[in-house]
């Protein structure tokens, strides 16, 4: 590498808008973020299901004519 043209690599701390702090690496030095392993759903276990049942039968309603016709076209 070249001398002088590099960042400083220096320890930064980040820290969470819950509480939580840790140390890393970072050529930006200390870190604010908004949401941390500690705090996110899907880390937590606390996430929400999402209920997909209702747009899948939706799509299924409107393209069922389009099934059957191509079925029918391909029984001739």
């Amino acid at each position: 590498m070249k001398k002088g043209i590099h960042p400083t690599y220096k320890k930064a701390v980040v820290t969470c808008v819950c509480g939580n702090t840790f140390e890393t690496r970072s050529t930006a030095g200390d870190l604010h973020v908004e949401i941390c392993s500690s705090c996110h759903p899907f880390f937590t276990g606390k996430q929400k299901l999402v209920d997909t049942a209702g747009r899948v039968e939706r799509f299924n309603r409107k393209y069922a004519k389009k099934i059957q016709t191509s079925a029918e076209a391909e029984k001739t």
